[in-house]
């Protein structure tokens, strides 16, 4: 029996994903730049897809779609977009658990004189607005805060800190990377100018993504060259990833209001069939939190030195179930995690970390028959922990 949930760090792209890619690749490999009818088939499939995605945002345009190769582009096209605008260093605002796609250019930035400041965040994850208020400048061009942690589940108050941003003219960016497709986005009432979203964390293939921006904002692309997407980033369009894209979309929109409730319904019950582990904490905010997002720490391991988040991955794929020692990105370091850590967990808890992402194929009978295997996994590890939980 195996059983994958690991749906945050990957999606299986569906079928209907994988033969809309199949028929581009057959029928649309034109260059969607050039005028003759063979770019002109893969031009029409390409601004079908951003229809569609503009579908799933609500967005006014689609124009306001750019395409990029994946959600870390688009935040990087995002925050280099507003930055490299100015001439001297200015001020820019991020959360202390932004994914690295923002918070390592943020890092770059401070290294060239820019002033960075890192929001705290409180025991589950959350940035308190007030702080927000209190650390804008006169300089501050940019306030990017991800909207759902990959690593804890949580979610950010994006409209409450979105509304202080624009409250005093200050661009305002959110990665929605594990947002898009799981809960509703409509940028036209969310007060944000920039957007980041990726396929293959909606069931379509990897290697796209896409920038919401707002009709309005001025960006400096990071590419030079033929100026595609508006001028916003240039090379030929992957025209059968993004219509691949296109169609996840679609159907993630379609479905959503159906699927939500069931992944809540299989996210709580995991919770609860984990919830008598002696030492377990749940991390992240359990009332704002992504609908499929199960994580949780170690606090108190008789074993340390053979319970870590790395150890439970490897012993849970041992038995066919495919979890995360926190996010993807990070997960083969055996350093403590630092959203844990700036969340306030010691070094320890922080290291003996998992995340358990559930998805369309998941079931009910996979949530039982993974914790019955989880116990018996820490158990082995850890005896004593074996002997407390029940």
């Amino acid at each position: 029996m195996q059983i994958y949930l690991d749906y945050s760090a990957t999606t299986p792209p569906r079928p209907e994903v994988t033969a809309a890619m199949q028929a581009a690749m057959t029928q649309q490999w034109g260059n969607p730049s050039s005028i003759h009818e063979w770019g002109q088939r893969s031009a029409m499939v390409v601004e079908m897809a951003r229809s569609q995605v503009a579908s799933l945002l609500n967005a006014a345009t689609p124009e306001s779609i750019i395409f990029t190769s994946g959600g870390t582009e688009a935040d990087n096209l995002a925050v280099w977009g507003v930055t490299r605008a100015y001439r001297e260093p200015q001020h820019i605002i991020i959360s202390s658990v932004e994914h690295s796609a923002v918070s390592q250019p943020a890092a770059f930035l401070e290294q060239c004189g820019w002033e960075v400041t890192r929001l705290p965040v409180d025991e589950t994850g959350r940035v308190n607005p007030s702080d927000l208020k209190n650390a804008l400048r006169p300089n501050t061009v940019l306030v990017s805060i991800i909207y759902g942690q990959s690593e804890v589940g949580t979610l950010q108050p994006i409209s409450m800190l979105g509304d202080i941003a624009r409250a005093h003219g200050v661009l305002f960016h959110t990665d929605a990377v594990q947002v898009a497709g799981r809960l509703p986005l409509n940028v036209q009432e969310l007060p944000v100018d920039l957007l980041s979203i990726s396929s293959h964390k909606i069931y379509g293939p990897q290697g796209a993504g896409a920038l919401y921006v707002r009709p309005g904002v001025k960006l400096v692309p990071l590419l030079a060259g033929g100026g595609q997407e508006f001028k916003l980033r240039s090379g030929t369009q992957a025209v059968p990833v993004i219509v691949g894209f296109g169609v996840a979309a679609e159907l993630a929109a379609q479905e959503m209001a159906t699927e939500t409730p069931r992944l809540i319904g299989l996210r709580d019950r995991l919770f609860e069939l984990l919830g008598d582990v002696h030492g377990m904490s749940a991390t992240g905010n359990r009332l704002h939190r992504l609908p499929h997002h199960v994580s949780f720490c170690l606090t108190d391991v008789a074993c340390p030195e053979t319970v870590t988040g790395r150890s439970l991955v490897r012993q849970m794929n041992l038995a066919g179930i495919a979890i995360s020692s926190g996010s993807a990105c990070s997960s083969g370091k055996i350093s403590p995690s630092p959203v844990l850590l700036a969340m306030g967990y010691r070094p320890a808890a922080a290291t003996a970390a998992v995340r358990l992402t559930l998805g369309r194929d998941t079931t009910e009978a996979d949530i039982e028959w993974t914790a019955m295997v989880f116990k018996q996994v820490l158990g082995r590890l850890c005896p004593q922990v074996a002997l407390s939980c029940c």
